[in-house]
């Protein structure tokens, strides 16, 4: 049945049929791709940070994990230490300074995690050589990261105890800044203060995600190429199944025609 030459032509046109819808399915992949592809940002690249962040407001996704500098003083007063935190896989303790910052005239608050020491007594000695330093203006080249969302001090008898750095929670404790804008991010210094040790900060990774859309689309084609095989496979069982009961049809009326004529004569 499927060797006879109209079956065969049939086949070879599911094929082709079958060859253009596979080849837009794998069209449609390419293009799910590389539209998805990670657009790389700059964040190597050191960028001054009136130009990366404003305050007050939040942290754009193009800016997070950007190298900025800025032109900053510390207040001696403010600095706080942030618990469990991690350093190239060692849990141990953050300095993080209040920044004073100069944007149009006007000070800003920015808070800036200044170094990492492995336990509490080489943190707290770093603040106290950093409390002896003078208020002066110094150049600070660091990676800007977004405000982490505070956590409720697990020990009652230290309630100002941190382990994230929220920014919300550090003005609180800071001097002056009542009327002061504030950056709603952070800065993670590249290089550490006498005491401390730098903090592991490395370029964000690339999230790449694939259009779901276009990988709908080359499924349906896939779908479609196999629908043109079957199609042509039904056909053709459909045709054997219709002459298969015709022949059956053929031999009960030519069985019924015997039975009232009698058996013919040899």
């Amino acid at each position: 049945m499927m060797l006879r030459p109209r079956w065969i032509g049939a086949l070879l046109f599911a094929l082709l049929l079958a060859a253009g819808f596979a080849w837009l399915g794998q069209w449609q992949l390419e293009r799910a791709v590389e539209s998805g592809k990670a657009v790389e940002a700059p964040s190597e690249t050191v960028l001054p940070l009136a130009q990366v962040a404003k305050p007050a407001s939040p942290l754009r996704d193009v800016a997070v994990g950007q190298l900025v500098d800025f032109d900053g003083s510390f207040v001696p007063t403010d600095y706080q230490l942030l618990h469990g935190r991690l350093n190239y896989g060692t849990s141990g303790w953050w300095v993080v300074g209040h920044a004073t910052v100069q944007r149009d005239g006007q000070p800003v608050a920015l808070a800036v995690a200044r170094g990492w020491a492995p336990d509490k007594a080489s943190a707290e000695a770093a603040v106290a050589r950093l409390l002896q330093e003078p208020a002066e203006q110094q150049r600070i080249v660091g990676r800007i990261l977004p405000d982490e969302q505070p956590e409720v001090p697990q020990d009652k008898k230290d309630p100002t105890a941190m382990r994230t750095l929220g920014v919300g929670a550090l003005v609180n404790l800071w001097t002056g800044v009542d009327s002061e804008p504030v950056y709603a991010a952070y800065v993670v210094q590249r290089g550490a203060p006498q005491g401390l040790q730098q903090i592991d900060s490395p370029p964000p990774i690339a999230q790449t995600e694939l259009n779901w859309l276009n990988v709908f689309y080359a499924a349906e084609w896939i779908i479609f190429a196999g629908f043109a095989v079957f199609l042509w496979y039904r056909l053709v069982k459909d045709a054997k199944e219709k002459e298969d009961e015709l022949r059956e049809l053929e031999a009960l009326e030519a069985a019924a025609g015997r039975n009232v004529q009698g058996e013919p004569l040899e």
